[in-house]
């Protein structure tokens, strides 16, 4: 039987009994291994550099930096991390923050072990799970509001979608943004998601063709 290492995990929440009991869970399964946690966003980031987990439980609303733009900035930092969101809040604005933000899943506290297990494998895999009541909310808020092309663009992929047109490359983006080459290449797969569409030349197809840039 082939035996394949442990997947680990960094737990973050502010509440000390809500990580005793995710720990306990945990502890259950030889196939994850708690390696870190934290108590807030900057925590986080922080333990991220020393321990780099497969997979962070990230919990939203917290002290000194919430779980969204941890979330954001371990995403741009560490893109081979995945977070999968564990709260309680089903907000639709919180709801589409962390997910613009880069969080691979959105779960509630509620959920059974096997449930927040079988998450946790499908996010290490690369793989989004979504709870039932999530998905729900992001229909009725899509059907209250349909979406125009590009409109969930940040301001920030504007930016980029803007340079793309004119041709330029993830390397001279960065440099005329004066941010690294990796956040280009995370704006830009936020932007393929957004747009929907798969390639560079699609991008710029669809931006011009929707006139989500300056001609």
């Amino acid at each position: 039987m082939e035996h394949h290492p442990p997947i680990r995990l960094m737990l973050v929440d502010d509440q000390p009994v809500i990580r005793s009991g995710i720990k306990a869970f945990l502890a259950a399964y030889e196939e994850f291994k708690l390696i870190a946690e934290a108590a807030d966003g900057e925590e986080a980031i922080r333990l991220c550099t020393q321990f780099t987990p497969d997979v962070i439980l990230m919990d939203l609303l917290m002290p000194r930096l919430n779980g969204v733009n941890a979330t954001r900035i371990i995403r741009v930092r560490y893109p081979e991390i995945q977070v999968l969101v564990l709260t309680n809040f089903i907000e639709t604005e919180l709801v589409h923050d962390a997910l613009a933000a880069g969080a691979i899943g959105y779960l509630y506290k509620n959920i059974t072990a096997e449930e927040l297990a079988i998450a946790i494998r499908q996010a290490a895999q690369g793989r989004s799970t979504i709870a039932p009541e999530t998905m729900k909310c992001l229909l009725q808020d899509f059907h209250k509001h349909p979406a125009l092309v590009g409109e969930n663009l940040t301001s920030r992929e504007r930016e980029v979608l803007q340079l793309v047109v004119t041709g330029m490359s993830n390397r001279a983006i960065a440099q005329a943004l004066t941010v690294s080459q990796s956040t280009v290449k995370f704006h830009m797969s936020n932007i393929l998601a957004k747009l929907h569409t798969k390639a560079r030349t699609e991008v710029i197809s669809v931006a011009l063709r929707h006139h989500l840039v300056a001609q």
